[in-house]
């Protein structure tokens, strides 16, 4: 919990800095592409996590990955190395995207269920997310086999789940707790 904490703190502070030198959409463009590498790179992540490979070898190992990317960005990486919090790269970005969507009025609600979603229920999930938030939504479908059905919604840090795969957990919670 202390690591999504200070994951929202670093992405604050970058978003203020990236806000004070009008830079949010291209160190937002970064972000998005911190998020989608590490999550397309097993071994990106194993190394972020790694306490065995040195925070140089990290450091530059991201620097060349992301060759190119905002000075904003660009620091961010290397404070993280620095204060060896390496590790919450990938939740920083997540965070500072949310933040930024935050500002700019709109929001990302990431749906998370077992088939996609028609066209129809993801309208009717648009409004009631859009009636709750007071913001303008666009809804990201996730598939995800293993929540069995239901699904899973997050906007912003809130997060509801209705899945298959949870209220089995929970049933089964039940049942230990009660022998």
């Amino acid at each position: 919990m202390s690591d999504s904490r200070a994951a929202i703190r670093y992405a604050k502070a970058i978003l203020d800095l990236a806000v004070d030198n009008k830079a949010t959409d291209a160190v937002e463009k970064d972000m998005r592409s911190i998020v989608a590498t590490i999550a397309e790179n097993n071994d990106l992540k194993a190394m972020l996590s790694s306490p065995v490979i040195k925070s140089e070898i990290k450091k530059n190992t991201l620097t060349q990955i992301f060759k190119g990317s905002n000075t904003i960005s660009e620091g961010l990486i290397t404070i993280l190395v620095d204060n060896k919090r390496v590790d919450l790269l990938n939740q920083v970005a997540e965070k500072f995207i949310i933040l930024n969507e935050d500002l700019k009025g709109k929001g990302i609600a990431y749906v998370t269920t077992a088939v996609p979603l028609t066209a129809a229920l993801e309208k009717k999930i648009l409004k009631q997310v859009t009636e709750l938030t007071g913001n303008n939504v666009t809804i990201e479908n996730k598939i995800d086999e293993s929540i069995v059905g239901g699904f899973v919604l997050r906007v912003g840090d809130l997060q509801y789940d209705a899945s298959i795969a949870n209220k089995l957990s929970n049933l089964k919670r039940e049942f230990t707790n009660s022998l």
